[in-house]
């Protein structure tokens, strides 16, 4: 009785391949929970897909992905000297943002007589990871030892276009005279790739992409939860963990899906407009008022949660008149992938 991922395989597959042919240089990104797959299949797919390079988060990743890719996989994450994870393999390319990381993996890398393979990661709007410009430079004379892939460059996901940014990253990057010509890019859109592979002709631009890839025609995914249970209750009856009273006459409806496979679960937003945060207010009212929306979806709506999720399974509320699903049933339930465990996927051939 799980909760289903089912796969449209023909169409879902045809999609791969259309993005992968889109994009020249193409890196799928398998990263976390495999955008609900799981990385093993993912790294499978990709292997299908035919691709050279995949790229993961983090070195945990690198062994699984390895089992079933046998190309080259980027870790995404940047090499510390602390990492007690890390894959030394002529097959893996360790992501490096500062000067004293760079050294440090040079003097390790003398020391054990093997050549780490390394892509220097510019600093960019995010913040996140990456070196300055003036360092970019500075590292040029740091990788003796090191097999430089080329430069990374991580930019926020966010409207507008990216250009004027990428315009001074790359000023940046030739100025560092690598001998690497070769950019790995994440979050421009494919007319921006179009203007920059136009502008910079002697430069190579590999684009990291995992969303648009995997996510990208919604239609092909359909996930599903099973009805585990069905109960009747009157206004005033109590149910739950919490012993909550009924508000009205309806049906508790238990089924698959708890904060074990992410239902429930939220990541923080700031609301990027008005409409965001209007939207943010009235969810905290229903909240403070114990009505809670579910992504759960009944008798063509989307229905309340009756309380918290519990750690397998939700308990819904169902108001009187609405058709009420049998135990064993299935609902459609909306989720966010790359934060949900399934029990169960289903690809069609």
């Amino acid at each position: 009785m799980p909760l289903t991922l089912y796969v449209d395989g023909p169409r879902w597959r045809t999609h791969l391949q259309a993005v992968r042919d889109a994009h020249p240089g193409i890196v799928p990104v398998v990263k976390g929970n495999g955008y609900g797959f799981g990385v093993e299949r993912l790294a499978a797919r990709a292997a299908w897909l035919g691709v050279d390079t995949v790229a993961v988060g983090m070195y945990h990743e690198v062994t699984p992905v390895a089992a079933a890719f046998h190309g080259t996989v980027m870790v995404l994450s940047p090499w510390r000297p602390f990492e007690t994870h890390v894959v030394f393999d002529s097959h893996v390319v360790h992501t490096v943002g500062r000067l004293e990381d760079l050294r440090a993996l040079a003097e390790r890398a003398a020391g054990s007589g093997a050549k780490p393979r390394v892509v220097l990661e510019r600093l960019t709007s995010m913040r996140r990871h990456g070196f300055s410009a003036r360092d970019l430079r500075e590292a040029a004379g740091l990788v003796e030892g090191l097999a430089v892939e080329g430069v990374a460059v991580h930019l926020p996901i966010s409207q507008g276009s990216h250009l004027t940014e990428v315009n001074r990253l790359m000023t940046d990057v030739v100025a560092a005279g690598l001998a690497t010509h070769r950019v790995f890019v994440s979050h421009l859109t494919d007319t921006e790739l179009g203007v920059l592979r136009q502008s910079y002709p002697d430069y190579e631009f590999r684009p990291r992409i995992g969303t648009q890839l995997w996510l990208g025609d919604r239609s092909a995914l359909e996930v599903r939860s099973t009805v585990l249970d069905v109960h009747p209750v009157e206004r005033g009856d109590v149910y739950g963990y919490r012993s909550r009273t009924a508000p009205a006459a309806g049906t508790i409806l238990v089924v698959s899906g708890g904060t074990a496979h992410g239902i429930g679960l939220e990541a923080p937003t700031g609301g990027a407009t008005l409409k965001d945060r209007a939207a943010r207010i009235a969810k905290g009212g229903l909240d403070a008022a114990g009505f809670v929306r579910s992504p759960y979806t009944v008798d063509g709506k989307q229905r309340l949660f009756a309380e918290p999720p519990h750690m397998q399974a939700s308990m819904l509320f169902l108001s009187h008149g609405a058709k009420v699903p049998a135990v064993g049933d299935e609902v459609d339930v909306r989720v966010r992938f790359t934060a949900t465990t399934f029990d169960q996927t289903i690809i069609s051939d």
